[in-house]
């Protein structure tokens, strides 16, 4: 072969990037519980998918005749593959290769991984482990001087945010870029006890006289609850099957729509259940997962951050067979009502749903935005605010079912007043401007006071305006349109896709200033 020398030294290259940062730096990254970067590929990806690009970029040592000697690969991979058959980009960290550093080439390849995914119109995986693409003081002396930061890549990030599915999977300690890499998804995992995330690691944060181990400045307990990461899995094979189940529900870009599933099998579970599922005590709770996960398709319901914004259930389902979002109130915090957390998450959700979109479902239980002085202080209003302005702003189709309790202004965003979405109402519900025993004192204040026996006088006002609070009385009037028994939810859904899945259009959205 002409060329034998030249392929023969391909064949090397090829051979020693497949070491990576050599067996025992590997080894090392074994022990701490953590999968070398190419069996993390292989287990992520359809078996013989992965086509890497920029396999050969590395820094190379040679001999003084100009033969390489010895190669030390880029610690980022890049390529393309196949998830559950469907093509999507891949940037992966090596941190068995200078820790993940920014030098063998891993700028330029970052940026080419978000640049693919982009252009290309697929979704984009990123295993991040490491400082994930970030500089290192090392660069300092490497280079003989300092850079000024500049984000190459974040243009990109953002333009795909808005264009293809991005999943952030943190499979290590990751800091800096590598964490606001996590941060900047659709959707974010960590693994328990072997995955942190930081702005700076514990040997920069003892500079200010916190020492603590990794896991207590930015483990999974701590980001899982605060809404910097979604979700939490006990190993990386679990994150895999996470990132792969959430994939299924999106299309691979905003210029398609979502596919539609399986059909469920068999038949389906009685719900005679619901018409007792609420009790008839206002005050007492109940489990809202079982009535959703009823109303989707056999284990079709895929909750997203259960951790964090608790007093409202967040996730994508299916009904027969297409992909939507789901929200739902919990009761069992705060008794459903809104804080900030709770509204920015609904946000979070909905911006996906309309980004990619996914008709909604919402199961309404809002009592309203938590009140009191924790409340106040940390700006439940604002994040209320810029909630109940992306209600006005999506476009998808949309189904509310009234479970029990919509008060307030919050409960004013269960759906759109700007265009026809689809209501109906359980016998349970009841709903106001504000709660009957919140107003009372107010509204009949001098009543009240002025009568022998307050207490009684108080009570016989509740029960007279209690009388009037029926959601039938509320159907006379039109302010709803139908209330339904709660065994017949899944027809009225079912109803619902079947009516407004053809209107789903593709392409970009335009969203205006949200305050």
């Amino acid at each position: 072969m002409a060329w034998h020398k030249e392929l023969d030294e391909l064949a090397q290259r090829r051979k020693l990037a497949a070491q990576m940062g050599g067996a025992e730096k590997v080894q090392r990254h074994r022990d701490g519980g953590k999968l070398p970067v190419r069996e993390r590929i292989e287990r992520l990806v359809d078996a013989g998918s992965f086509h890497e690009v920029g396999g050969l970029a590395g820094s190379a040592q040679y001999d003084e005749q100009g033969r390489l000697l010895d190669l030390m690969p880029s610690n980022l991979l890049i390529g393309r593959a196949r998830v559950q058959g469907r093509p999507i980009v891949l940037a992966a960290d090596d941190f068995t290769v200078r820790g993940g550093a920014n030098d063998g080439a891993v700028g330029d390849k970052l940026v080419e991984s978000e640049q693919m995914a982009h252009d290309l119109r697929l979704p984009l995986v990123r295993l991040v482990d490491g400082t994930g693409g970030g500089g290192s003081v090392r660069n300092i002396e490497l280079k003989g001087h300092t850079l000024l930061p500049k984000l190459r890549m974040w243009p990109l990030m953002t333009q795909n945010l808005a264009c293809v599915p991005v999943v952030s999977l943190a499979l290590g300690s990751v800091a800096g870029l590598g964490a606001a890499r996590v941060a900047a998804s659709h959707y974010s995992v960590m693994v328990r006890d072997t995955s942190q995330l930081f702005i700076a690691g514990p040997p920069v944060v003892a500079r200010i006289g916190q020492v603590l181990s990794k896991n207590e400045l930015g483990g999974s307990d701590i980001h899982t609850r605060n809404g910097v990461v979604d979700d939490e899995a006990e190993s990386e094979e679990q994150a895999f099957v996470m990132a792969r189940r959430f994939l299924s529900y999106l299309p691979r870009s905003v210029h398609e729509l979502p596919a539609r599933g399986p059909l469920p099998e068999g038949e389906l579970p009685d719900l005679a259940w619901l018409r007792d599922a609420i009790p008839r005590d206002g005050r007492s709770v109940y489990k809202m997962r079982p009535i959703v996960k009823a109303l989707m398709d056999p284990g079709s319901f895929m909750e997203i951050g259960r951790r964090w914004g608790r007093a409202i259930i967040t996730g994508l389902a299916r009904i027969e067979g297409w992909p939507v979002a789901v929200f739902a109130s919990d009761p069992y915090v705060y008794g459903g009502g809104w804080d900030g957390p709770a509204a920015e998450k609904f946000t979070r959700l909905l911006d996906l749903a309309e980004t990619f979109h996914l008709p909604v479902v919402n199961f309404v239980d809002i009592p309203g935005f938590q009140i009191g002085l924790a409340a106040e202080k940390s700006g439940a209003m604002r994040y209320g605010v810029r909630a109940l302005t992306a209600v006005a702003q999506s476009t998808v189709p949309w189904c509310s079912i009234l479970v029990r309790k919509a008060f307030g202004v919050a409960a004013g965003g269960h759906q759109s007043a700007g265009r026809f979405n689809f209501r109906y109402a359980w016998p349970s519900a009841q709903w106001g401007s504000l709660p009957i025993e919140g107003g009372l004192e107010v509204a009949y204040k001098a009543e009240i006071e002025a009568a022998t026996d307050p207490e009684a006088k108080a009570r016989e006002i509740e029960e007279r305006v209690r009388s009037l609070t029926s959601p039938m009385r509320s159907a006379e009037a039109f302010v709803v349109e139908d209330i339904i028994d709660p065994a017949q939810t899944r027809d009225v859904l079912r109803e619902f896709i079947d009516v407004v899945i053809p209107l789903r259009q593709p392409g970009e959205r335009a969203v205006g200033y949200r305050p």
